[in-house]
């Protein structure tokens, strides 16, 4: 049988390194994840990830030169595997009393499995690369409007107390106060917090959109 050219063997080695190359950046990424979870970002030092991932600290070095590529590349990774609640179809539900629930319910439904990493970045996001804390805010804004659409507070008061309470409403420190801490369903609290946003805006303004 006719063995392998030399540009052809040399085409396998450049494939087989290239395969090694990804799997050790992948072996890397998710070390750095399950880190992040369990002792939090800040207490994440390269040594530990280079042990998690049984590396060198100069190969996480060569594959993150920098914090901030690490991040991103974990922040991907998590996200992937954990996708947060689609806000389209939020929009889709034009009653705005029921989007309010189910955007609720996915929320919280989505926080049993993402929480733990969720707490872990909030606690450390000032020690975080300033992007997190931007993208973070940015998607809690598209999340508290599309929420709020519809919901009627007419002045700028009502405006502001409707919107606080709809931010407070999503955050993960409201879910685990009331599922983990006062043991509620997600639909329990989804309902006890809809409740507290209808509240504050006037009888009779939710108009459908």
């Amino acid at each position: 049988m006719p063995q392998p050219g030399p540009s052809r063997q040399r085409a396998y080695r450049m494939q087989a390194r290239q395969q090694g190359m990804e799997a050790t950046r992948q072996r890397i990424t998710e070390a750095t994840v399950s880190l992040h979870q369990q002792v939090g970002p800040a207490a994440t030092t390269v040594s530990a990830i280079a042990d998690t991932a049984g590396v060198t600290r100069a190969t996480v070095y060569r594959h993150f030169p920098s914090k901030e590529d690490l991040v991103a590349a974990c922040s991907a990774h998590w996200r992937s595997r954990h996708p947060a609640p689609d806000i389209a179809a939020w929009k889709a539900v034009r009653d705005p009393r029921e989007r309010l629930y189910v955007a609720l319910v996915e929320t919280y439904t989505w926080f049993e499995a993402a929480g733990p990493m969720l707490s872990m970045v909030m606690r450390d996001l000032n020690q975080m690369p300033p992007f997190v804390a931007k993208a973070i805010g940015a998607d809690l804004q598209s999340r508290v409007e599309t929420v709020s659409r519809g919901l009627g507070a007419t002045s700028s008061s009502s405006r502001r107390r409707m919107r606080a309470v709809v931010t407070h409403a999503l955050s993960v420190t409201t879910w685990q106060s009331l599922c983990e801490g006062g043991r509620l369903s997600n639909s329990d609290a989804a309902a006890a917090m809809a409740a507290a946003i209808l509240e504050t805006v006037p009888s009779g303004a939710v108009q459908p959109t």
